[in-house]
């Protein structure tokens, strides 16, 4: 972070809080708050886990800005090392919110991986900006995409083994679903393996794996380190897809909506900010760089966090649909049929033995009304229905209408 990046958040957040200390509350916090006083945050200081990846930056710039001040808390971030220690932390307690993986937050309210606790999505953190990344090894044998890993697989046999960073988690699904479309299947024609998102470059580095998926800026610092190439993005898989979500504990929703409702509606705006100018994205990957966060060279994030892409073998072009915080209030709602995605894939997939109640456990642990509440807040829009749909690189529709048959549906599964 610059020493000018630097001093100025600095000033704007001892400003708010000098507001705050003169004035009682906040003139923002004040609008927010009934004339009782009833809709005042119940836990002023909250600790919120990250795992250094460029979508935890919602969250960061929101402490950074001093948007959770405004909103009457106040952010203790909290550096996570893996998806499993923030799954555990989250379980007893040691963390009361996290950016964490959508079906991570399922998966644990099932009971799926690990410890089972009913849990709660309160918003979607962020839209598309995940990769699959090959070994440069398998690019020079013509594994540049999903045809030609396919072909390589036919025609050279061994184990291939390919990472993902948690068993139930988004990068899981979407490699899964990115190989069974090309005819590979991930339960039998290769092996899995699970590793923390910063670990993936210096595993591919020593050869422990021939693919993984990732959250940026791991695929682009393959790349920039000569070891891998970018075979696909996430938003090929599925345009506009739920990355990661602010997630926590039902329990803690419960003992505490107005600090939920508080915490999410200052993320909301961090990703507003975000989301606003080019200035801004270039200043959220400076300030995410730095070794309290992400740990690694701006450059490694700057360039695709604007759509600039490049796949390490001379091929650049600009996506559109690269990673998004708010993108004019489409992306933090939490559908209920984002949700319910997840379910199919994971009864698809063999981590559920029987269908669920795709749509109750959906309504259970997405916060649809309090989300509502903190997007008024925020003055966000919120879209007229909970559900929409998408289809997927395969051409198959999601629609949420049957998601038995669409979960059963699939050639290649379990």
């Amino acid at each position: 972070m610059t020493d000018i990046l630097k001093t100025s958040f600095n000033r704007r957040t001892v400003l708010q809080a000098a507001a705050v200390g003169a004035a009682g509350v906040s003139p923002a916090l004040r609008s927010m708050v009934h004339a009782a006083g009833s809709d005042a945050p119940e836990k002023k200081e909250v600790k919120i886990g990250f795992i250094p990846l460029t979508d935890c930056a919602s969250v960061v710039m929101a402490s950074v800005l001093g948007l959770d001040v405004k909103h009457g808390v106040k952010f203790v971030l909290s550096k996570e090392a893996s998806w499993a220690g923030v799954r555990d932390k989250l379980v007893n307690g040691e963390l009361d919110f996290a950016h964490v993986l959508y079906g991570l937050v399922y998966g644990v309210h099932l009971g799926l991986s690990g410890p089972k606790k009913d849990m709660a999505v309160l918003m979607n953190l962020n839209h598309n900006g995940q990769a699959i990344t090959l070994s440069k090894k398998l690019a020079d044998k013509g594994a540049v995409d999903g045809a030609g890993l396919a072909k390589l697989m036919q025609s050279d046999k061994r184990e291939y083994t390919f990472a993902q960073t948690f068993p139930t988690g988004t990068h899981s699904m979407w490699l899964y679903y990115w190989l069974a479309s090309y005819g590979i299947n991930p339960m039998k024609d290769a092996k899995v393996i699970t590793v923390p998102p910063p670990q993936m470059v210096a595993n591919m580095r020593v050869g422990n794996m021939d693919g993984f998926c990732v959250g940026e800026p791991w695929n682009h610092r393959a790349i920039m380190d000569g070891i891998g190439v970018t075979a696909a993005t996430t938003q090929d898989i599925w345009k506009d897809h739920p990355e990661k979500v602010l997630g926590t504990t039902a329990e803690f929703v419960k003992k505490y909506p107005n600090t939920a409702r508080a915490v999410t509606a200052a993320i909301i705006e961090a990703g507003q900010w975000i989301d606003a100018s080019l200035q801004n994205k270039l200043k959220m990957a400076e300030t995410v760089a730095d070794k309290s966060y992400v740990n690694t060279s701006v450059d490694a994030i700057n360039q695709r966090i604007l759509g600039r892409y490049q796949n390490g073998m001379g091929k650049t072009w600009d996506d559109p649909n690269h990673m998004k915080f708010y993108n004019e209030g489409t992306v933090n709602f939490p559908y209920l049929s984002d949700g319910m995605w997840f379910l199919t894939q994971h009864k698809r997939w063999g981590l559920l033995k029987d269908h669920p109640d795709y749509l109750g456990v959906a309504k259970q642990i997405n916060q649809i009304a309090l989300y509502k509440d903190a997007a008024t807040a925020a003055k966000a829009p919120v879209p007229k229905s909970e559900m929409r749909s998408h289809k997927g690189i395969d051409g198959v529709i999601w629609d949420a209408k049957d998601p038995k048959k669409y979960a059963d549906g699939f050639k290649v599964k379990a």
